[in-house]
C-alpha cells in the first residue's frame, strides 16, 4: 500500500503547518509515548516533509515546547469548565480535581508539560516567539486562574486577611501536582479513595494552616466533588 503523499512546507501556511505538526505529535505522544516523538515519525503522521519540523518550528525541542503549550491551553480550558461556585474553596478544589482528571486522561502529555518524562524540558518561560510578541508563556494561561481564585479566597475571609494570594498559589500548585504525580506513578494504590483519603485531607490541612476552618473546608471540598460528578453525568 503506497504511503500517503507528503505535502511540502510551501503548500501550507505557517499556522496550518504548525497546527498539523502539533496535532500529530500530540496524538503520537498519547498513543505511543515520548520515545516515538521524532521528526520523521511526526512528519509522516502529519503528512508533511521531515524538513517541515525545522522549517516551521525550528526543530524537535521547539515542537515539544509547542505540544506542551497546547497542553497548558487545554488545562486552562479544563479550569474554565469547572462547575461555577461563589465559594473560592470549592473553586480551588474543583480545579484540583480538573488537574487530576486531565493528568489521568493525558498521562504522557502531563509528564511532558511538567518535565517528568525523558523528553520533557518544558519551563514556564517565554520562548523566542512569545517574547518577540510581548506575550507570556502558555503556562500563565493556567496559572492565572489559580492566582485569581486565591485572590478570591483571601477576600472572602476564609483564610487570614494578611495572607498573600501570590504566596498561596504556588503552595496549592505544588501540593496538587505532587499528589497527581505520585498517584500517576502508582504510589497511592493502597488507598481505595485517593481523593477522599489523601487529596482532600491535604487541602484541608493547607487551608487550616492559612487560618481557615477544617469543617467548612471539608464542606466546600465535598461540594466540589458533588458538582464535578454531576457535571460529568450531565456531559455524558
Amino acid at each position: 500500500m503506497p504511503k500517503p503523499r507528503k505535502t511540502t512546507p510551501t503548500r501550507l501556511t505557517q499556522e496550518q503547518a504548525v497546527e498539523r505538526l502539533v496535532d500529530a505529535a500530540t496524538a503520537l505522544l498519547a498513543e505511543k509515548g515520548p520515545s516515538e516523538i521524532k521528526a520523521r515519525s511526526v512528519a509522516e503522521a502529519a503528512q508533511v516533509s521531515t524538513m517541515a519540523v525545522y522549517y516551521h518550528l525550528g526543530g524537535l525541542p521547539e515542537l515539544l515546547q509547542a505540544v506542551a503549550d497546547k497542553g497548558f491551553q487545554d488545562l486552562a480550558r479544563a479550569f474554565i469548565g469547572t462547575p461555577p461556585s461563589d465559594d473560592p474553596v470549592t473553586t480551588l478544589f474543583a480545579m484540583a480535581l480538573a488537574t487530576r482528571r486531565f493528568a489521568q486522561d493525558n498521562p504522557h502529555l502531563y509528564d511532558l508539560m511538567f518535565g517528568l518524562s525523558t523528553r520533557g524540558s518544558y519551563r514556564p518561560v517565554q520562548n523566542a516567539r512569545s517574547a518577540a510578541s510581548g506575550q507570556s508563556g502558555e503556562f500563565q494561561t493556567v496559572y492565572v486562574h489559580l492566582v485569581q481564585a486565591c485572590v478570591r479566597l483571601v477576600s472572602s475571609g476564609r483564610v487570614r486577611s494578611d495572607e498573600d494570594p501570590e504566596g498561596i498559589a504556588p503552595q496549592l500548585w505544588g501540593a496538587v501536582h505532587g499528589f497527581v504525580t505520585l498517584e500517576l506513578g502508582g504510589h497511592f494504590i493502597q488507598f481505595p479513595d485517593p481523593v477522599g483519603q489523601v487529596l482532600q485531607p491535604m487541602m484541608t490541612n493547607i487551608f487550616v494552616g492559612l487560618g481557615g476552618d477544617a469543617k467548612s473546608a471539608n464542606a466546600s471540598h465535598a461540594a466540589a466533588i458533588d458538582a464535578t460528578r454531576q457535571a460529568a453525568k450531565d456531559s455524558a
